[in-house]
């Protein structure tokens, strides 16, 4: 099981990512590779209202780049998907460095990195690599180039149902919108697959519902299309960050008093060490949508690195290297 969580790691981690899009469902191509039974997967369309969000125009991505005065490219979108910020309108024009600047996004206190940025709901363009790369552009005239397109299409999600002798539901959710990004959230892609295989060769109590989809409006859309499922929910989790070397983090669901909240507390305990629990607080994953008015879902979130409150968090230093094959285990 380790080596399969591992390879899906490593098959996952070059696929750019975002809230829709061709990436999301190569994304779910793969998981399902190494499922018990076919994701149900559901295609909800551009437009579509969700509670109080609305789906946005699904965004695609062939190429990026900015090339100097001889053509080479000094930002490729081909050596990292990072380099794009996620959803950026497409663009082709020739700027100079001084217009290119308010376009271009660095981390000045870790000059190695690239970071990570969206702009999912405001049209925008832009690029991010290191500090470093940035203060080696001279100046000049540069080519900027996005290919990519924002048109009506599809939200996607996956679901995995496995049946129980009791229609009572345990739920098992992570989000799959982040491009190159390991810890955040490859790993626990990778370990809700390694569970939905233990659990399928199981005598199974309860109904197990494996949930994977893009983070906050991807839950948003499962919650405002499935109202009835969510009083069925027994228990659950949102997996996150779980490939680090950090401790465990369990965050309590909001009522901090829930059948899960105290299950995790038991674990935790038996297990030792330096796990620590915190109560709920808005900020975070996909547990804020489950603990929402009008569901309170009991969801708690099981995590290592804690959203945020890591250097590596939103950057490149999430790579295959900053995990570890040992800790998804």
């Amino acid at each position: 099981m380790r080596d399969l969580m591992w390879s899906l790691v490593e098959d996952l981690y070059p696929i750019c990512r975002s809230i829709t899009g061709d990436g999301v469902r190569r994304t779910l191509d793969r998981i399902e590779r190494d499922l018990p039974a076919p994701l149900l997967r559901s295609e909800v369309p551009t437009g579509t209202k969700v509670l109080d969000w609305t789906i946005p125009n699904e965004w695609n991505i062939r190429d990026a780049s900015i090339a100097d005065r001889d053509g080479d490219r000094v930002v490729d979108f081909n050596v990292s998907n990072l380099h794009v910020v996620s959803y950026s309108m497409p663009v082709r024009a020739r700027m100079s460095r001084e217009e290119l600047l308010p376009h271009l996004h660095t981390l000045p206190n870790h000059p190695e990195w690239i970071p990570y940025r969206t702009s999912y709901y405001v049209e925008a363009w832009g690029f991010c690599l290191s500090q470093r790369a940035l203060e080696a552009l001279p100046d000049g005239d540069y080519e900027v180039n996005i290919d990519s397109t924002l048109a009506p299409g599809h939200l996607t999600y996956g679901e995995l149902i496995l049946p129980g002798e009791d229609p009572a539901e345990v739920v098992v959710s992570t989000h799959v919108c982040h491009p190159s990004l390991a810890d955040d959230n490859l790993s626990s892609i990778a370990v809700a697959t390694a569970l939905a295989r233990d659990l399928a060769s199981r005598r199974r109590r309860y109904t197990y519902r494996f949930i994977f989809a893009p983070g906050t409006i991807g839950t948003i859309a499962w919650l405002a299309r499935n109202r009835e499922v969510v009083s069925r929910i027994r228990a659950g989790l949102t997996l996150t960050c779980l490939g680090d070397a950090s401790p465990f983090t369990y965050k309590r669901t909001i009522g901090g008093t829930a059948e899960i909240d105290r299950a995790a507390a038991v674990a935790l305990r038996d297990r030792g060490g330096a796990a620590q629990q915190v109560d709920f607080f808005p900020y975070g994953y996909d547990e804020r949508q489950y603990n929402s008015p009008g569901f309170r879902a009991p969801i708690g979130s099981l995590m290592r690195g804690r959203h945020g409150q890591f250097p590596e968090y939103h950057t490149s230093g999430d790579d295959l290297a900053f995990v570890s094959a040992e800790h998804l285990a």
